[in-house]
């Protein structure tokens, strides 16, 4: 169903410079270029088309006369069943690739430490998504969303059949990304690796922040332009580091109680602190109808549809201001910064556009063997371990749907990461 495509050219470039001749300043770089087979997805999306499935449903009525309903209604009339198609575009499916390319320095600090900085990127091309074809002309939006209620299956432009889904290769990703490695050995006490990354990544995908293929596009008449955005996985600044740290007090001390009890403890530690995942704000609903246009003028006839835009979309809201972020784990944005798009218009409020919250996580322990038998090698291991250890409130979701500048439960958190767990554990070796 797609042409097959010779031309995937994947080189690996890597190389290693000495810049002083001593081995320890060394500068690296590297570019792949790599590519993913057609995926066998869309085909078989296109096997439930039509004639293969088709079908109508009918409630509430028997099966030796399906025309007529149990509860003394009206004759049931089948409805007619618009088709809806899955398909993918034959001239725009090129093999997806991915771009990468690194160079940075690695520098020995000192006999037991490295340190290493470097520049690392990515750019994607060809990604695959999936767009509605069969649409209206822009025009009609307003007629199929506001109070004429047009029927979109008469103003398709392929009549007889609703949403023709196809499915594309063509769009854009890009990731760059400082990134900072210290592993170093401290004397015989201290282990350290220190990790830092300040990076951006911009994607169009629609899986939110999980990643993953596209999907389906939010506005179809752009495309996949509509929306790039921060991807799921995008955080600007990203610390973590881990440590083991053998304390020193009372090890070599001259009673053998003390050194038994008292001596030889470690602890270590492993610690995250990141700035938060970008959230999509989703418009539902829609402002009212204004009564003047309603039929008859002056009642009430509902509000714009506009969360769909009458084309199966996924809207988004206008930026109105700036805003407000109290970042508190009962509120951490407030609707007011946001406002209806003009109705039949989409929202200009960026694809992932709203930054959530951060974690500052601390998982601590400390921990003793305590020699049995020497020479067996047979030991007692006690360890204390908590997680969150500052039992600091960190927020894992919150509501991204807006349905007015009013909304109560626009930006609320709704999931929260474990608070303070403390354990504490025993392991006999023998």
């Amino acid at each position: 169903m797609v042409n097959t495509q010779w031309g995937a050219f994947g080189p690996r470039i890597g190389f290693a410079y000495d810049l002083t001749g001593s081995g320890k300043t060394i500068f690296r770089g590297g570019f792949g270029a790599m590519y993913e087979r057609i995926q066998g997805n869309d085909m078989y999306n296109a096997g439930p088309n039509v004639p293969f499935s088709s079908n109508v449903t009918f409630s509430n009525v028997s099966l030796d006369n399906p025309t007529q309903f149990l509860v003394g209604g009206p004759p049931a009339t089948a409805p007619i069943t618009v088709a809806n198609i899955t398909g993918l575009s034959v001239n725009r499916y090129k093999l997806p690739v991915v771009y990468q390319y690194s160079a940075g320095i690695q520098r020995s600090l000192a006999s037991r430490t490295v340190l290493a900085v470097m520049y690392v990127g990515n750019h994607s091309r060809q990604q695959n998504y999936y767009s509605d074809i069969n649409l209206p002309d822009p025009s009609n939006i307003l007629g199929i969303i506001g109070p004429d209620r047009l029927q979109r299956n008469n103003l398709n432009p392929y009549l007889g059949f609703g949403s023709i889904n196809m499915a594309t290769d063509g769009a854009n990703a890009h990731y760059n990304g400082l990134q900072v490695d210290l592993n170093s050995q401290i004397k015989q006490d201290l282990s350290l690796r220190v990790f830092y990354t300040l990076s951006r990544g911009y994607d169009p995908t629609t899986a939110g922040n999980g990643g993953g293929d596209l999907g389906t596009v939010s506005n179809p008449y752009s495309a996949w332009l509509y929306d790039v955005g921060r991807g799921g996985y995008d955080r600007l600044h990203n610390l973590s580091f881990n440590f083991i740290y053998d304390i020193p007090f009372m090890r070599h001390s001259s009673s053998a109680l003390a050194r038994t009890l008292v001596g030889g403890w470690e602890v270590s530690g492993i610690v995250t602190i990141e700035s938060g995942v970008p959230y999509n704000v989703t418009l539902s609903g829609g402002q009212a109808i204004p009564v003047d246009l309603c039929n008859p003028p002056g009642t009430a006839c509902g509000n714009y549809d506009q969360g769909s835009n009458g084309v199966g979309g996924t809207n988004r809201p206008d930026r109105a201001g700036s805003i407000v972020a109290p970042h508190t784990k009962q509120q951490w944005a407030t609707a007011s910064g946001f406002a209806f798009p003009t109705p039949g218009a989409w929202g200009n409020f960026p694809h992932n556009g709203l930054e959530g919250p951060g974690r500052d996580n601390w998982n601590l322990s400390l921990f003793k063997n305590f020699m049995i038998n020497e020479a067996r090698g047979s030991h007692f291991e006690l360890r204390l371990e908590t997680f969150n250890s500052f039992n600091h409130p960190q927020i894992q979701g919150i509501s991204t749907g807006w349905d007015g500048p009013n909304s109560t439960s626009f930006g609320v958190p709704n999931n929260f990461f474990p608070g303070r767990i403390i354990q504490l554990g025993g392991k006999l070796s023998f």
